[in-house]
């Protein structure tokens, strides 16, 4: 126990058995790591054992036992009742033996292919997530190390999907060779480095914690100049739940005061080389950095320091700008998979591989992007993925890979395979993926008797999301291209306190339309389609016009939100202006005495606002007269200049106007300078002031609104 706690960095590399047992990955490391794709195999079936024997689509179940439902008695029911449960219990037994049957042929076809492996074979490529604020360096760090431009290939600077790019270990040893004192005691045992670039931006928790899931370990992006920010914090809470091992680079060391670069250099190299003043600015920021992360629940320490792996955090300073840094934090990432955490890295006999995205490729047609996390996948395979009009079985016609250093994203040259190991991002081919929905598990079907208990699977699984968030009755209408970007844009929305109605994935239709219509009846400020990296078709477009439904999209999602925000903002003052004249805003004014300067039609008074707040065309009568009704507010002057309104305490002088047919009133005779004079407010200007005026009126003015509905005896 103490050895291992004491444990640092020079003594790892030393160490020739590979720990286990460090950090967060101690419990993954008990067992080995099929022992999760063996529990997710046998989660989904149960999941399909619930919807019925025959693993039909849920609607189509619905449809054809609604109408007999109705009339049916109560003893037909639970007679029904029973027969489901018998039924349901067949169905239970027959998905058992059926899943336990696929699970051995899937071990079988997986072991045959990786049978003759030598120990380092058997280690299959570590995959790495990265994660960070937005605007951190995430995707230039990636683009240095493989001399690519994906960044500003990205909407606004940031990524909006999730990218995978696979770094070979000859490409990662050019770089860790420079660290001649670390590179020369070190073995290279797995293949290389699949790191899958997740969004930093914060509306993507949901699209994060799928990257996440799929990680062995992840690099924490943290900006030296502005330390730990929101989304920081925020993936620092996924690793934690995750219980995912992390490295932290601490990027933008070019930004030091005074810092001379020396390209691809290791940072302590370049570091000694710097002048004694920005050694202190480096030594200021990241002592800030480091009591911040002490904030946070964790003890963090520069990786060639650290002498307690167990407690402490490996921090790597980088430039994405200068590359210096990179060779550290690359040596660290390679040394940490492969000696701390070697059993998760072991091959198993399992598959696991996610839909990244769906795209169309010219000379290849539809295809989907895929990471196989666990197992190996063959050309002409059957898969069984999820899709927009219900589960896509079909075959794999094609298995591509891109060049080395090149990212799934950006279209370049493929390299076809016949079968592809894990852990690697992978094109597959095949016909019917038109419809195919991104973030969703690919499922393998080794014979034809498992294709209707993973299509049940698939259902469910698609269900369980678009049914998942709040519905209200009275929302927006939300559409986005995957179910990760739904997802993310669900969660924000509902930080946002946006409402959501409904929600579909992929293009905007007619019937979208149609759906989002529904609000015009209701409420016409929430007759909008809210699409996240989507566009309506021509059709859609010239309905939703037709339909007085507004379409808002875009490729970010804060930019959505912005839209939406300013289009309420807007709508709001439009429906200010236009009730402002039926709004009465409760006023409470005494005549200032001496200040009557005329005593009929119309009147002119001077009058001190007591309470509350005196407009334009505000009815006005004598409280403390029976409510005489003495006309309307015609203008409102101070110091002889036109005003609008005069608010609590104000001394104003006003004209008060008859209406047409009005008999007229006079000051001294009907009134005069010691009654109360109130504005006549309405159930109706009470509702309008709640709706469009809140925020104008104080506490005090909401409790002169309680007292002149007892005046007016308004309910």
């Amino acid at each position: 126990e103490e050895e291992e706690e004491e444990l640092d960095w020079e003594a790892m590399l030393d160490d020739e058995g590979g720990l286990d047992a460090i950090g967060s990955d101690a419990e993954a490391a008990d067992a080995p790591e099929g022992a999760e794709d063996d529990d997710r195999e046998g989660e989904e079936p149960v999941r399909e054992a619930k919807h019925g024997k025959d693993a039909l689509p849920r609607a189509a179940q619905d449809d054809g036992e609604a109408g007999d439902e109705e009339d049916e008695s109560e003893e037909e029911s639970d007679s029904d009742s029973e027969d489901s449960e018998d039924s349901e219990a067949d169905f239970e037994a027959r998905r058992e033996v059926v899943m336990q049957r696929r699970s051995e042929r899937m071990r079988a076809k997986i072991n045959a292919e990786m049978g003759g492996d030598s120990e380092e074979e058997a280690l299959r490529t570590p995959i790495c997530c990265i994660l960070g604020h937005v605007d951190t360096g995430k995707t230039k760090l990636l683009d240095k190390i493989r001399n690519t431009n994906v960044q500003e290939g990205e909407a606004g600077g940031i990524t909006q999907q999730i990218g995978a790019t696979f770094f070979p270990m000859a490409r990662i040893q050019e770089q860790t060779r420079k660290l001649k004192a670390y590179h020369d005691r070190m073995q290279y045992r797995v293949p290389g480095l699949l790191i899958i670039d997740t969004p930093g931006h914060e509306s993507f928790t949901n699209l994060r914690s799928r990257g996440s899931s799929l990680c062995d370990i992840a690099i924490l992006v943290i900006d030296l100049m502005h330390g730990i920010e929101p989304q920081t914090i925020e993936s620092l809470q996924l690793l934690k739940m995750r219980n995912t091992p992390f490295v932290i680079a601490l990027n933008k060391i070019d930004r030091l005061y005074g810092w001379q670069p020396h390209p691809w250099m290791p940072f302590r190299e370049s570091f000694e080389l710097q002048a004694e003043e920005t050694k202190r600015h480096f030594e200021d920021l990241y002592n800030k950095a480091v009591t911040a992360c002490g904030l946070q629940g964790f003890n963090a320490a520069l990786y060639y320091e650290n002498k307690n792996l167990r407690d402490y955090r490996l921090i790597c300073p980088t430039s994405a700008h200068t590359g210096e840094g990179i060779p550290d934090m690359l040596l660290v990432i390679i040394q940490m998979t492969q000696r701390l955490m070697a059993s998760r890295l072991l091959r198993v006999s399992q598959l696991s591989a996610t839909v990244l995205e769906v795209k169309k490729i010219e000379g290849l047609g539809m295809t989907i992007d895929v990471i196989l996390s666990n197992g190996v996948l063959f050309e002409g395979e059957t898969i069984v993925i999820t899709g927009l009009n219900g589960p896509i079985v079909t075959q794999i016609r094609a298995l591509l890979t891109p060049q080395p250093l090149r990212e799934l994203r950006v279209k370049s040259a493929y390299i076809n395979h016949k079968s592809v190991r894990a852990a690697q991002g992978v094109k597959i081919a095949a016909h019917g993926l038109e419809s195919a929905v991104a973030g969703t598990e690919l499922h393998v079907a080794y014979d034809d008797e498992e294709i209707p208990f993973l299509r049940q699977a698939i259902i469910d699984d698609l269900e369980s999301v678009t049914t998942s968030f709040r519905r209200e009755e009275l929302g927006v209408h939300v559409q986005a291209s995957t179910i990760g970007s739904l997802e993310a844009l669900l969660r924000f929305l509902e930080d946002s306190h946006v409402p959501v109605a409904n929600v579909a994935i992929g293009p905007i239709h007619k019937r979208d339309v149609v759906k989002a219509s529904v609000m015009r009846e209701k409420k016409a400020e929430f007759a909008v389609i809210l699409g996240f990296d989507v566009e309506p078709s021509d059709e859609a477009t010239e309905y939703a016009q037709e339909m007085g439904v507004t379409i808002f999209t875009a490729p970010i999602i804060y930019h959505l939100t912005d839209m939406w925000s300013q289009y309420l903002e807007r709508l709001r003052n439009e429906q200010r202006q236009a009730s402002a004249q039926e709004a009465v805003f409760p006023a409470l004014i005494k005549i200032v005495p001496g200040c009557v300067f005329n005593t009929r039609d119309p009147i002119i008074v001077g009058v001190r606002v007591e309470r509350g707040i005196l407009k334009l065309n505000s009815p006005l009568v004598v409280r403390t007269k029976e409510l005489l009704d003495i006309g309307y507010v015609a203008s409102i002057e101070h110091n002889h200049k036109p005003l609008d309104k005069a608010t609590e305490g104000m001394e104003v002088a006003v004209r008060i106007q008859n209406r047409v047919g009005q008999t007229s009133k006079m000051v001294g005779r009907h009134f005069d300078d010691t009654d109360e004079i109130v504005t006549k407010i309405t159930r109706h200007s009470i509702d309008l002031l709640k709706e469009h005026f809140r925020t104008e009126l104080s506490r005090s003015d909401w409790q002169l609104v309680v007292e002149l509905k007892r005046t007016f005896q308004i309910q």
